[in-house]
């Protein structure tokens, strides 16, 4: 009992990413298995997968529930037919009949036809209550926070997409927040996404249940989106010539490091490979090099000479962590860089 009680209050109370003593790698179990069992369905493999996060969160109650109750039947189990009897009859002292004991004592509706007859067993009824209506509420508070986490996470996701014009294009999203070439509101407008990041970076800190939660469309990705913003910065870095001051601003500053954070959390956090398996291609980052500054002079903003190579050298810097990442989440690299071309 005193196990699953420290897993309960280093997971719910505690908040912090990998810190619980059994519930990550019970979640990192149920996400292999779903994976596993996912693999071989091809395209209705993103189904699948979509029930992680509601199978997690079930498992996880049902775990921790199992756990106390059986840490509380080894307990009471010595006692029974001695300081715990039935009102009337025989008492059965197998662990069957323990269990069903320690359920009703840690649930709300009291121990049933089996009642304490020592003060020390009174005693363990009376805690055991406690422990039980307690830890009730601290779950479902704590199932509520993270339900609104993701609803966070997923406006984030949707607001980043929708900035992109829907295409998933980082290049069409600066062309909106400097168009031809005006910067003057783009650097509130990213302090808005920098102070969202933030707190979506913290809530997966504070509720690692928020990892397993995959959606069928890669636009609620966090790989997808943190690949958005990464290449944003990167461009407002690398390839437009009149931002001195936007690329030394805090926002762009704050992106770049909360998004790198992010990845980074779920890269400790999830079943990730050490190195990403693919090979960059330094020929396809000056292609997409090239299709951004297209997109950027089309809309007015001039583009920086020979920026080509500093945008790769920045972009190979932090690619490989989208593509640990994504995977471990069931998608892959086509899923997080897929760009649609306005219309």
């Amino acid at each position: 009992m005193l196990l699953f009680l420290a897993d309960i209050f280093l997971t719910v109370l505690y908040a912090r990413a990998g810190t619980g003593l059994l519930a990550p790698s019970w979640n990192r179990a149920i996400w292999s298995a779903l994976r596993t069992v996912a693999g071989p369905l091809g395209r209705h493999r993103g189904v699948v997968l979509s029930f992680g996060g509601p199978l997690i969160v079930i498992s996880l109650v049902f775990f921790w529930a199992s756990g106390m109750a059986i840490g509380a039947a080894l307990v009471i189990q010595p006692e029974l037919g001695t300081s715990i009897r039935p009102s009337s009859g025989d008492t059965p002292t197998d662990f069957i009949t323990a269990l069903l004991v320690a359920g009703n004592s840690l649930s709300i509706v009291g121990s049933g036809d089996y009642s304490p007859h020592t003060a020390g067993t009174r005693v363990l009824f009376f805690v055991n209550s406690l422990i039980g209506a307690s830890v009730l509420s601290l779950v479902l508070s704590y199932l509520v926070q993270v339900y609104s986490a993701l609803r966070e996470r997923n406006a984030l996701a949707l607001n980043i997409h929708l900035m992109t014009g829907s295409t998933g294009d980082a290049a069409e999203m600066l062309a909106r927040l400097a168009p031809g070439g005006d910067t003057s509101s783009a650097t509130s407008e990213l302090g808005n996404l920098a102070r969202s990041l933030a707190a979506t970076k913290e809530a997966h800190h504070f509720y690692p249940l928020l990892f397993y939660f995959r959606f069928e469309e890669p636009l609620y990705s966090v790989s997808r989106f943190s690949f958005v913003i990464l290449d944003l910065v990167t461009l407002i870095e690398c390839a437009v010539e009149v931002n001195a001051q936007l690329a030394r601003s805090a926002p762009v500053a704050s992106l770049r490091q909360g998004s790198r954070l992010l990845l980074e959390t779920l890269d400790r956090s999830l079943p990730t490979p050490t190195r990403s398996a693919e090979i960059i291609s330094r020929t396809d980052l000056h292609d997409s090099y090239t299709a951004a500054t297209e997109t950027l002079e089309r809309d007015g903003i001039r583009t920086r000479a020979g920026g080509g190579e500093a945008y790769v050298a920045a972009r190979a810097a932090w690619e490989p962590l989208v593509r640990r990442v994504a995977p471990a989440l069931g998608y892959t690299i086509d899923d997080i860089a897929r760009r649609t071309v306005r219309s």
